[in-house]
């Protein structure tokens, strides 16, 4: 039985956050690719990357695996201009962490061709897997996009400060771009009700600045991206409880790409199955088969099947077809999980190539996933976050109902 109230709490991380960078300059890379292999000519479908990297005082490595349309020399170059435009776009020009002046190793090489021959196709054979793994998707219906409600707010927390630094609204363009958020709330009878602890840590660059000092700077921002929810008037709040945070990014703490998979999906509200998204490109079911079991679930909660839903993938390395789908709609589901799960398999193909085509994956449109999560997202006009919209909830309803 539920409890009748009880706290849970989410973290996000900024944009500038030592892991972030890296998942950013990740996926710009990724998107680079995609970029320059349709000013080749050579098919987005054929583009292979796995990119990891490292961020630390002054110094960036990328390593990985790739297959693309460049020389090497050509490469080489692009890779360390996506990466120099990442760290641009978040805003590091310290002394110890600047766009302009970080020294950048690159160590990508062409794809395992043992990699390559289960995930391509050939003959009769469809393309498959490139990993083995499990791959979640939630949904419930405690926001407008669907999130659970910590992770929701613990995001919009540091958008919202983010906008404001880069826009030098007020004050807050004496902070930085390193922060972390932190949001708890009170549930009642398995609804949020209240924000009851807020922590937040956010580098600022001038060093006189006191913990209140940024507490005066950031909670107007915070109230205002904590506005559909109400905040306890007994809440706690801890900013900068440290005191002085000046050393932020890299700088500060190194980085390292896919370190944060619990802020880049629920908040720890849903299950995780461990593959990271950042820097890969969508024939990894770590990334794509996670979108798609998102899209899943979203539909299904968007069609009044269920209050909550939770839906798990499986896949084989050079298998196309998923070995498994599990649903669960936690007991609000209005029919049983097994006709939700017969609806699935009538309405969308789930192998690596039917979930890339269904939601268009093989585009330039990764790097806008790197910070603020990847899900309870807005669909952009752009092609981003296709896996956010509910085009699919008629047809599971129709296909539940009998009319597929």
């Amino acid at each position: 039985m539920a409890l009748a109230e009880y706290l849970f709490t989410s973290e996000s991380v900024s944009e500038g956050h030592p892991d972030k960078v890296c998942d950013r300059i990740s996926d710009e890379i990724v998107d680079m690719f995609y970029r320059e292999a349709k000013k080749s000519g050579m098919a987005a479908s054929q583009v292979r990357v796995a990119c990891e990297t490292l961020a630390t005082t002054n110094r960036i490595v990328i390593a990985g695996e790739v297959r693309c349309s460049l020389s090497e020399k050509e490469m080489r170059s692009k890779v360390k201009s996506a990466a120099r435009k990442a760290v641009k776009a978040i805003g590091y020009e310290q002394d110890g962490f600047h766009w302009k002046k970080n020294k950048i190793d690159i160590l990508l090489h062409k794809q395992s061709a043992d990699i390559a021959q289960g995930v391509d196709a050939s003959g009769n054979k469809d393309e498959g897997a490139g990993d083995q793994g499990i791959m979640f998707g939630y949904a419930c219906r405690e926001t407008p996009d669907l999130m659970p409600a910590p992770i929701y707010y613990a995001h919009k927390v540091l958008e919202r400060l983010a906008t404001a630094r880069k826009g030098g609204e007020g004050e807050a363009g004496k902070l930085g771009p390193d922060a972390k958020s932190q949001v708890t709330v009170r549930y009642r009878d398995g609804r949020p009700a209240e924000v009851v602890s807020i922590v937040l840590s956010t580098q600022h660059l001038d060093e006189t600045l006191s913990s209140e000092d940024v507490r005066r700077i950031v909670e107007p921002f915070v109230r205002e991206a904590l506005s559909g929810l109400p905040i306890a008037e007994d809440c706690v709040w801890h900013v900068n409880p440290t005191g002085k945070f000046v050393i932020g990014g890299p700088d500060g703490d190194a980085g390292l790409t896919g370190r944060k998979i619990i802020v880049d999906t629920y908040g720890g509200a849903a299950p995780h199955g461990g593959g990271a998204f950042s820097g890969k490109d969508p024939t990894k079911v770590d990334r794509s088969a996670a979108y798609a079991a998102r899209y899943l679930a979203k539909n299904i909660v968007a069609a009044k099947l269920a209050e909550r839903c939770t839906i798990q993938l499986s896949y084989a390395i050079g298998v196309a077809e998923p070995l498994s789908i599990y649903v669960d709609l936690h007991g609000t589901g209005t029919v049983d999980e097994a006709k939700v799960e017969q609806a699935i398999r009538s309405t969308m193909r789930l192998t690596p190539r039917a979930i890339r085509e269904h939601l268009d994956l093989s585009r330039p449109i990764y790097a806008r996933t790197s910070a603020y999560g990847h899900f309870g997202r807005k669909a952009g006009r752009d092609g981003s976050f296709p896996w956010e919209k509910t085009d699919l909830a008629p047809k599971l309803k129709a296909a539940i109902n009998g009319a597929v």
